[in-house]
């Protein structure tokens, strides 16, 4: 019976353990801003990544893979698996990688340049 118990203890704390704090893995109160092109959009759970080809902050070419919301989440914005496609230009707004040398970020905003259609809110540089 303990060993049901504790199985099922177990099992119940896997999705906590599967979700980390954005915190731990991205500066939060810093962000990076990057112009680019959409080379990937993947629209899954428990979050969605959109991949772009953009410069760094020393203008060296370098795909990022921006952690978004999850797939609900999006839904519940209005945001569809075909909202964005490979090739739309993008201005991003994301919360950089503790580690420098880790290409993902944490998506904060974005905007598409063809027809101005944006999501997220402005950052605080932004407010000033």
């Amino acid at each position: 019976m303990r060993g049901v118990v504790a199985l099922v203890l177990a099992l119940a704390a896997a999705p906590l353990l599967a979700h980390h704090s954005f915190a731990t893995m991205y500066l939060e109160q810093d962000t990076l801003e990057i112009e680019g092109e959409v080379v990937e959009f993947q629209y899954v759970n428990p979050h969605s990544w959109l991949h772009v080809d953009g410069q760094d902050p020393f203008g060296r070419r370098r795909t990022y893979a921006a952690e978004w919301a999850s797939r609900a989440r999006l839904e519940g914005d209005g945001i569809k698996k075909d909202t964005l496609r490979v090739g739309d230009t993008v201005r991003i707004w994301a919360s950089p990688n503790r580690n420098p040398s880790d290409n993902r970020i944490r998506l904060r905003r974005i905007e598409r340049r063809r027809d101005g259609w944006q999501w997220g809110q402005p950052t605080r540089q932004e407010e000033r």
